[in-house]
């Protein structure tokens, strides 16, 4: 398994080196908390989800630099590092932004697996200057293991084989059991209660009673740490079965212009997503509501609608979702959040024709849909878009103070050498 060490804040350390060998954390949606930490600010003692202005006290005293968080340089340097893996890999699987599992299978016949742990990580440093981590080992469970291991003695410099059964012994006897992956803390509350705190205590448990007192998935972690393999990685993820965009508001929103704004920007961005995933809809959800705190006033609600025809139409969805957010508004409230889910997802195409619909020309439409796809995506998100879409600029926008430039997505921003 690799994974990229503090993934957020190298990303933007690597494209702004004032920010190296310094404390870095960046903020959640809003700026509102930590959401990553590099290995500096981890020894400051920050705590992951700790509301950034807790902490801000720290940038004169420490020098913390607050970053707002920038999903789409990480989502394109992510995918330059899954790229950079499948060159090297007879197979890789994703498993999130920042880490994925390979199928080393046959690799040790011609090459030392530790070595070829360090030419990974050499590599995707080389390729994409990301600083990762590497963990080898029979099983996804102690794979992840052999990572975190990897992470937290800096002797192994990076890259850890578990293939040894003595080394994973080794390993599992200095893990505290929280540390397993898939235990967690509530679940190893109750573990230490039963006596057992650490992963080498976990390990030789006896399996009918972990699943008689925990459960089945407890029982596969058990197997996975005696090196049977009990969780199949998937090469390709799973078609989506529903796509969700949705953002707390920079400022609440009072009037209904806006609301319809906001959920238009939100709109576009489901239906750029809906095509990546070669999908349509059927059906569209559109919800709004207020804030959770004490002195307002609370309003959630929400409708949705079956399409007549499934599409991928970004002014459709448009269309479709204004209508419904129409119906559940209520003027006089505070809203501080919103958005829809696209569902019921159809293959283009594939589907019988209502003889008493209007027909419109979907080879046109589908041509208008990939021509703006292209265009945002050569020149950064909402380069091209519907005419109510203001492009995430209203009031209710989100608040990234501190949002770095799109080094890898917009000619505008890429760093020029002087």
């Amino acid at each position: 398994m690799a994974d990229i060490n503090s993934a957020y804040c190298a990303c933007e350390q690597l494209f702004n080196p004032k920010l190296r060998n310094r404390p870095v954390v960046v903020a959640s949606n809003n700026d509102g908390c930590v959401v990553a930490r590099s290995p500096e600010a981890k020894a400051l003692g920050i705590k992951m989800g700790v509301p950034v202005f807790e902490v801000r006290h720290l940038q004169k005293s420490h020098g913390l630099e607050i970053c707002s968080s920038n999903y789409a340089l990480y989502a394109d340097m992510s995918a330059r590092f899954i790229q950079t893996l499948q060159e090297l890999a007879p197979e890789v699987m994703p498993y999130s932004i920042d880490e994925a599992f390979m199928d080393l299978t046959g690799i040790n016949a011609a090459v030392d697996l530790e070595e070829f742990g360090r030419t990974i990580k050499e590599t995707v440093a080389l390729y994409t200057g990301l600083p990762i981590c590497v963990g080898i080992a029979p099983t996804p469970t102690l794979a992840k293991l052999a990572n975190h291991g990897a992470k937290k003695y800096p002797g192994t410099r990076g890259v850890v084989d578990l293939t040894n059964r003595e080394r994973q012994r080794k390993l599992l006897n200095l893990t505290p059991v929280e540390d397993i992956w898939g235990i967690g803390r509530k679940l190893s509350a109750r573990l230490n209660s039963a006596g057992i705190r650490t992963g080498l205590e976990l390990a030789d448990a006896e399996t009918t009673w972990i699943r008689k007192e925990f459960s089945v998935v407890v029982e596969r972690t058990v197997r996975e740490l005696n090196g049977i393999t009990c969780q199949e990685m998937e090469a390709v993820p799973p078609t989506k079965q529903q796509i969700i965009s949705s953002k707390s508001f920079g400022s609440p929103v009072t009037e209904l212009a806006d609301m319809l704004d906001a959920v238009s920007s939100y709109a576009t961005r489901a239906a750029e997503k809906l095509r990546g995933e070669g999908q349509a809809t059927a059906h569209i959800t559109a919800f709004l509501s207020t804030s959770r705190f004490a002195g307002v006033e609370r309003y959630s609600n929400s409708a949705g609608t079956p399409l007549a025809h499934a599409t991928q139409d970004t002014r459709v969805i448009i269309q479709e979702s204004l209508n419904l957010i129409r119906k559940i508004w209520k003027s006089g409230l505070r809203y501080n959040k919103a958005g829809i889910m696209l569902g019921d997802f159809r293959a283009p195409g594939n589907e019988q024709e209502d003889l008493f619909s209007e027909v419109s020309d979907s080879s046109k439409d589908e041509a208008l849909m990939h021509l703006m796809d292209t265009i945002n995506s050569r020149n950064g998100a909402g380069t091209l878009k519907l005419g109510r879409n203001s492009g995430g600029k209203g009031q209710w926008a989100l608040k990234r103070r501190n949002l770095s430039p799109a080094y890898t997505t917009r000619w505008t921003d890429i760093p020029k050498a002087r």
